[in-house]
Formats: C-alpha cells, sequence, structure tokens
C-alpha cells in the first residue's frame, strides 16, 4: 500500500502504526505520532490501521532553547 510519511510516498505492507514504527527503524523510540492530521497517542498505536493514501506525521522530541 501507498502512504505518505513526513511529506515523502512511502510502499508498505503493514497494517498498523506500531507495525509501520518498527519497519522504518523506530521501535520503542520516545516520538510522537499522527495520522492525517489526528494525534495517535504512543497506547493506541497497535490498533490504528493505516490504509492506502493516509498521511502519518513522526516528530522526534527535541532539546535546547
Amino acid at each position: 500500500m501507498k502512504i505518505t510519511v513526513n511529506g515523502e510516498a512511502v510502499e508498505t505492507r503493514v497494517s498498523t502504526l506500531a507495525e509501520l514504527l518498527v519497519d522504518l527503524g523506530h521501535g520503542n523510540a520516545r516520538i510522537a505520532t499522527a495520522v492525517n492530521e489526528a494525534f495517535v497517542p504512543a497506547k493506541t498505536r497497535a490498533t490504528q490501521r493505516l490504509v492506502p493514501g493516509d498521511r502519518v506525521e513522526i516528530v522526534s522530541p527535541r532539546q535546547g532553547g
């Protein structure tokens, strides 16, 4: 299925957001996620289904001031 991750087209065979994060190498990293501009909490990523055309955003926290 084709989806967009952080603005780039990605072809994937996974069906959930949690699986996508593992597939992309994020595993258990502390990140924020959104699907189609809606925030997805870490505890619901395993049940967040992905469908063709979804737009996924993955954001890592930054330190500094």
